[in-house]
């Protein structure tokens, strides 16, 4: 396909515009059900992340998320503004900063659950049962299978 016809290209079967657009959608669904918590698809996975981790690290959490530190320091920053994580000295090393969830980033996490899982479902609303679990096998395979190509590929997922 070195020379294609840009007329014969439709951009609706091209995988990479589609799944841009399934986030757009996935995001726009979240915040639809979680907008009066004030959080973002970025900040929940943060906070459910340090939520289940304690005491992780700002470089770790980024890996695990797969942002980039700099994006990562800033979502950890308005966290820390909202009083939901704060950041800690670590014991074995005065350089490193451990994350832990106050009191109110653990309600809120609490909070905000209810309402990602409403957008979950809401999102997978039009597959069948059987149609779900093959959507995730596939999608996973796809993140697993290209996660060395993102540019701040998921440590989960090496």
């Amino acid at each position: 396909m070195k020379n294609a016809d840009p007329s014969t290209v439709n951009i609706d079967l091209q995988p990479g515009h589609a799944i841009r657009r399934l986030h757009q959608i996935s995001v726009g669904i979240f915040l639809q059900e979680a907008g009066d918590l004030g959080i973002t698809p970025v900040q929940y996975a943060a906070l459910q992340v340090v939520g289940n981790q304690p005491g992780i690290d700002q470089r770790t959490l980024a890996r695990t998320i797969a942002l980039d530190a700099s994006t990562t320091g800033g979502v950890v920053d308005r966290l820390e503004a909202r009083g939901w994580m704060e950041r800690r000295t670590a014991p074995e090393d005065r350089r490193a900063r451990q994350l832990v969830l106050t009191a109110a980033g653990g309600q809120a996490l609490a909070a905000c659950i209810p309402a990602m899982l409403r957008a979950q479902e809401q999102i997978l609303a039009p597959l069948t049962e059987r149609q779900r679990s093959d959507f995730m096998r596939l999608l996973n395979l796809l993140v697993t299978q290209n996660n060395e190509m993102s540019r701040a590929p998921s440590e989960a997922m090496r």
